[in-house]
This record gives C-alpha cells, structure tokens and sequence, in this order.
C-alpha cells in the first residue's frame, strides 16, 4: 500500500521540530518555518533567492507546477528569521544554499525532515509536503474556510484539498471510533 505524506497535526511537534532545527541549523530553521506558514511546494521554496525576500512585504513567484502567479504576506515571525539569516548574503544567491555552495535538493530537504521529525518523536508519514500539508492542516483547524484554502493552495475542487490536508481521511477515522453496534 502507498503511504500517504502527511501533515504534522499537532502544533507541539511542530514547534519541536523548530527548537530542534534551531540548534542545529538556521537555515533548516528558515526552511521548515516558511514551509509550513507559506504553504509553498518546496520545489518553490528552493528557487528564491535573497533578493525575493529582502525588504519585502510579500512573497511572489511563479508557482513551478502550475505556472500561476502566488503572491503572500510575510508575517512577522518569517520576516524575522528570514532579515537575521540574509543579513550577510548576496542578493543574487540562492536563499538556500547546500554545504558545497549550491541550491539546496529536494532529496536534501526529504532526508532533513524525516531525520529531524525521527529524532523529536514525529511519527507521521513525513515528505517535502508535509510542510505544506500542515500548513493547510493547521489554517483549516483554526479558520475553516476550506474556500480559501483552495485558493492558497489552487486546487479545483474543496473535496481536493480536504484530502490533501488530511482532514478528509481524520474525520472518516472519528467516525469509525465513535460507531458501535
């Protein structure tokens, strides 16, 4: 059977997937923070560079996948940690660069997360999207405004990103738990 990435469904173990990457590597810190509060594919995480970042209010690219135009706010905790971490690069550099100076791989970024949600105690399916799923996952839980989601994430359909995020296959599993002939 396939396994499915899942989102990081509790928020303590997101923050200590954060404290972990905190002292081992700013950059994996900046990586995972704007993962999970940008809900950007990493594919498009790992092509900004410094100059999409310094001095912005916003973030805007062209999604990889689709082609389409995404434009959102930093907010206030990204904008921090992303000022301390380019204080002292080159506008032109990859914002997230390897150890032998080259744009970091998605291969990269798979091995950091399952290493680190493995050492704090995450037992999820954990993938790139992960990131990206516990985005959706937590705006879900907190707004849920499904529509909005859709839009954040382009999807066609609401029943696309209920399944994306999870909370399809979750309240199918609630279910089940409070049945009882």
């Amino acid at each position: 059977m396939k396994h499915l990435v899942e989102p990081i469904r509790d928020k303590k173990q997101i923050k200590a997937v954060e404290n972990y990457l905190a002292k081992k590597s700013p950059r994996n810190r900046l990586l995972f923070v704007l993962g999970c509060n940008s809900g950007l594919r990493v594919s498009d995480i790992l092509s900004l560079d410094v100059k999409d970042v310094r001095n912005k209010t916003h973030i805007e690219l062209n999604e990889q996948k689709t082609g389409k135009c995404k434009r959102f706010p930093i907010n206030d905790k990204l904008k921090k940690l992303l000022n301390d971490f380019i204080k002292d690069k080159e506008d032109d550099e990859p914002l997230f660069l390897s150890q032998k100076q080259r744009r970091l791989d998605r291969s990269q970024v798979y091995r950091m997360l399952n290493e680190t949600c493995k050492a704090v105690g995450v037992n999820a399916n954990i993938g790139t999207h992960s990131m990206r799923k516990s985005m959706g996952y937590h705006h879900y839980k907190q707004f849920k405004d499904v529509a909005m989601l859709q839009m954040i994430f382009n999807h066609s359909s609401p029943q696309i990103t209920l399944r994306y995020i999870g909370i399809s296959q979750d309240e199918i599993d609630n279910s089940y738990r409070q049945f009882e002939l």
